[in-house]
């Protein structure tokens, strides 16, 4: 979950999508590229879990399975993908040399008096000697989840010989709840809102203006520079424009369930909207509109206000209180652009 922040957090700086692998480590099959993180809303690294062998008083095949928590899964978003990790050690058995072929399945459902409906969601071939997380896709499972939670019945996992032979999944290796904490099996899901219509910000140029007659007492207008970082009204007064404001999580007290970043660069709006509204002002038509008015009753009509005109996301990786591992895009957390509303 680190490396995806770490890979999510490039991106924002980055403002592009990156096609590359987002994960690094001993995965044996490669995680989702850039793109899936990027359309991603929240990540939720799923640990708490009912795990259950086959009975060994029933006959073969042998198999795992797997039910997740799903109650801290986010309400109202639709899942982009979906993965289960679960760690091969190198182990050692009489298959030591084999080719391993492993397969997980959705639990479609259960019987009384027969075997379990199953649904194929995944399957990787590998050597027997093979080290690493084994990652599964399992996003049709997860998504069928989060329709009707009522049909989390689980995952099954089978683990065959090239020949054919059902292979218990602990001999070759592949660890469970009884393994170190920082390698048991957990699930991965990728979550974005529903998207909703939103309307985008027209961007307004100031009206072409007529020259004035002489009785005229609107204030001459100097054309200002395209750069106004460093502009002033004609009274000295800085214009509407971008301020660093730096916010710390450790300041704020939240570092014991954040756990990155320890903080980021929010930045804030500040300045005058004084008419003339330049074109370096991102004046919005209605800013125009209102500041010609608060020209002519001062006293009715104030003057536009410096705002925010463009946000971008942060992303922040933190422990829920089941102690699940969250990673969350918030939107609208960076100011990127000020202008005159």
């Amino acid at each position: 979950m680190l490396d995806l922040y770490h890979a999510v957090a490039g991106e924002e700086e980055e403002e592009e999508a990156v096609s590359r692998p987002v994960l690094t480590g001993l995965s044996t099959q490669s995680p989702p590229p850039g793109s899936v993180v990027s359309r991603a809303d929240t990540v939720v690294s799923l640990v708490n879990m009912v795990e259950q062998d086959r009975d060994t008083s029933s006959p073969k095949p042998y198999w795992k399975e797997f039910r997740f928590d799903l109650a801290q899964v986010p309400v109202g978003e639709s899942v982009t993908a979906a993965e289960f990790r679960i760690y091969k050690a190198r182990g050692v058995s009489r298959h030591s040399n084999s080719t391993l072929h492993v397969s997980i399945y959705e639990i479609a459902a259960e019987h009384a008096n027969r075997e379990s409906d199953l649904f194929l969601l995944d399957a990787q071939q590998l050597r027997a000697g093979t080290e690493g997380w084994l990652v599964f896709d399992i996003t049709a499972a997860s998504s069928h989840w989060l329709v009707e939670r009522k049909y989390n019945l689980g995952l099954r996992l089978y683990v065959e010989t090239d020949n054919g032979l059902s292979v218990e999944p602990g001999s070759v290796g592949l660890l469970g709840r009884r393994g170190p904490r920082s390698k048991q099996p957990f699930m991965v899901t990728f979550f974005r809102a529903s998207a909703s219509p939103v309307r985008a910000t027209r961007a307004a140029k100031a009206p072409r203006r007529r020259q004035p007659k002489k009785s005229n007492d609107l204030p001459h207008h100097n054309k200002l520079p395209g750069i106004f970082d460093d502009v002033h009204t004609a009274d000295g007064r800085q214009v509407c424009r971008r301020h660093e404001l730096y916010v710390s999580f450790q300041d704020l007290g939240w570092l014991d369930w954040v756990i990155a970043p320890q903080g980021y660069s929010a930045y804030y709006c500040e300045g005058e909207c004084a008419f003339p509204l330049d074109s370096c002002m991102n004046a919005t038509n209605h800013a125009i509109l209102q500041s010609l008015v608060h020209l002519m009753k001062p006293e009715a009509v104030p003057k536009a206000c410096c705002a925010p005109t463009k946000l971008s996301a942060t992303s922040v990786l933190y422990y829920d209180s089941n102690n699940n591992v969250i990673l969350k895009k918030h939107r609208n957390m960076v100011v990127k652009s000020c202008g005159c509303h």
